[in-house]
């Protein structure tokens, strides 16, 4: 590619939005053109709307600190220009689903970090190693809302991506049940230790509807679509329990499973070990050469040690072993802010536009 594709940042000033900011530096296919958020932030310089709000460990970058925020209400006008957004807006759903559909039907793809649209059926949800077949469902979708270049796709919970690639990978085996626990790090909530002090040292047994997309959004994952829209499968039966835990980032996960064909532990271990998706099969710049990693080691994985695997985009498994109760339980890892926020997104995005769905405008 000789032009990169002009990318906007909606929401560009909370965390998700400035590790938009950070990953898409230098992309290969994508630049950073345009950053929207609120009516308050409008006027200002990038550098000057987060000024002391920077959350990242890495320096901002210099490319678009002058870049000026615009009001992330005037689609119309922070959409002329662009071939595609990222959104990581914090509004109220219904909000955000009316604006993210605003900026598709001005004819821009929207690839969204937000929960608001994971339900709608024409929009697909992707993790793009699991279910790139759902991308179908755009054309529907932009029947609906009269455009033929806008549309709106979404990455799911952050929480899921810990162990649902696990048990992806062992589908031939037949999953019936399940059961999660994850330990989720506090940049999930879009915090750091200096602005949540009360998380030093505790642990929070609850996050606000994070268990039922957890047992839900797998399922949709495993969906087909059918007539132009997704229908969830109806197994596995999942149930999961969300924990906040004194961890910068990285979610870990705790599984116990049961399948209508127990396979052997090696058996598993295969499958884990070749398991390739379609980001690999096209060697998009930010899938991860090995998307499951395995660790012998009974330590392992640990989320301040292997939560950067692949850059952030890699998954991790260890511990697994058969179990009294359940088939077997095994524990899983992944960067909730990289694989499972922004990162994420971006490899939507790199695969929407490898496969013809983004093109410059």
């Amino acid at each position: 590619m000789t032009q990169k594709l002009r990318a906007g940042i909606v929401g560009g000033t909370g965390m998700v939005g400035q590790r938009f900011i950070a990953l898409l530096e230098n992309h290969p296919w994508f630049e950073v053109t345009a950053i929207a958020a609120s009516a308050k932030s409008a006027g200002k310089t990038y550098e000057e709307s987060v000024k002391g709000r920077w959350k990242l460990d890495t320096p901002m970058p210099d490319s678009v600190k002058q870049i000026p925020v615009q009001d992330a209400s005037k689609v119309e006008e922070v959409a002329a220009g662009l071939d595609l957004i990222f959104c990581a807006v914090e509004m109220k759903k219904n909000e955000i689903q009316e604006l993210e559909e605003a900026y598709a039907k001005a004819g821009v793809p929207v690839i969204s970090n937000n929960s608001a649209h994971r339900w709608t059926p024409d929009i697909p949800m992707v993790i793009p190693e699991i279910n790139p077949e759902h991308l179908e469902a755009i054309a529907h979708q932009r029947k609906r809302l009269g455009t033929e270049t806008g549309f709106v796709a979404v990455k799911p919970n952050c929480s899921i991506q810990s162990y649902v690639p696990m048990l992806n990978a062992l589908k031939e085996f037949g999953p019936t049940q399940v059961v999660a626990s994850t330990y989720q790090a506090i940049s999930g909530a879009g915090k750091t230790f200096t602005e949540w002090p009360e998380m030093i040292d505790n642990v929070i047994p609850y996050i606000g509807g994070e268990e039922e997309k957890s047992e839900q959004e797998p399922l949709r994952i495993w969906g087909k679509v059918e007539d132009g829209v997704i229908v969830k499968a109806e197994t596995p039966l999942i149930t999961t329990q969300c924990i906040r835990v004194p961890v910068a980032d990285g979610h870990l996960a705790t599984v116990f499973v049961n399948f209508e064909k127990k396979p052997s532990k090696q058996e598993i271990l295969d499958r884990w070990n070749a398991y390739r998706g379609r980001p690999q099969e096209l060697e998009l710049p930010s899938a991860p050469k090995q998307f499951i990693t395995y660790f012998e080691e009974d330590n392992r994985p640990q989320t301040g040690v292997d939560r950067d695997i692949e850059k952030g985009m890699g998954i991790s498994a260890g511990r697994l072993r058969e179990d009294s109760l359940y088939d077997y339980k095994f524990v899983g890892l992944s960067h909730n802010t990289l694989r499972g926020a922004a990162g994420g997104a971006v490899l939507i995005a790199e695969l929407l536009k490898a496969e013809g769905y983004i093109v410059a405008r």
